[in-house]
């Protein structure tokens, strides 16, 4: 009795939250906002493409992401702080050269120095998940319907080819010099 009370209680929890559905439409950018006195302004940068330092994100299963949807922790989603909801990045572990497409649905992350919080299966799929992050070049793409598809879904894009050790050097080094010159935060 106690248990079938219980879980009548953790399903009226739940449905009290009205999801939006996973969908590429519309596309929202959105007002600048303020998060611990710093001003975000949301933009449409197609040519966005940034090095920086990747953490992620999964504790939060059930809740709600800032377009509106479920976060679903093993999903292949990230947060990030001005793209637009949704969009599709290309994001590579520069310790390794792995290059995986993530679908944007949340904002985040705020902690210094981080470029894009990741879900648990994005982290999974990068590799960086025991690490708790790592460097990583995220750039924005249009990925085929194909794809699209599998992410709004929650599975793994096709699976991307490797970034060659030269291509990796020549990012490091950037990164490296950003972080000398004050561009980039670690």
């Amino acid at each position: 009795m106690a248990a079938a009370l219980a879980g009548a209680l953790l399903l009226a929890g739940c449905a009290g939250r009205d999801y939006r559905p996973v969908a590429d439409t519309p596309v929202r950018i959105g007002p600048p906002y303020k998060v611990r006195g710093v001003t975000y302004v949301p933009a449409a940068d197609p040519r966005y493409d940034e090095l920086g330092y990747a953490s992620w994100y999964g504790n939060e299963s059930g809740n709600q992401t800032a377009n509106g949807e479920r976060f679903r922790p093993k999903g292949i989603s990230a947060a990030h702080k001005t793209l637009p909801l949704p969009s599709y990045v290309e994001v590579t572990a520069l310790t390794t050269g792995r290059t995986i497409l993530v679908r944007v649905n949340d904002r985040g992350p705020f902690a210094r120095g981080r470029v894009i919080d990741l879900s648990r299966g994005a982290a999974d799929l990068l590799g960086m998940r025991v690490a708790g992050g790592g460097a990583v070049r995220v750039r924005r793409v249009d990925p085929p319907a194909r794809d699209a598809a599998r992410l709004r879904a929650g599975k793994p894009a096709s699976e991307r080819p490797t970034v060659s050790g030269r291509v990796l050097e020549n990012l490091r080094a950037q990164l490296a010099a950003g972080e000398r010159a004050g561009l980039v935060a670690r």
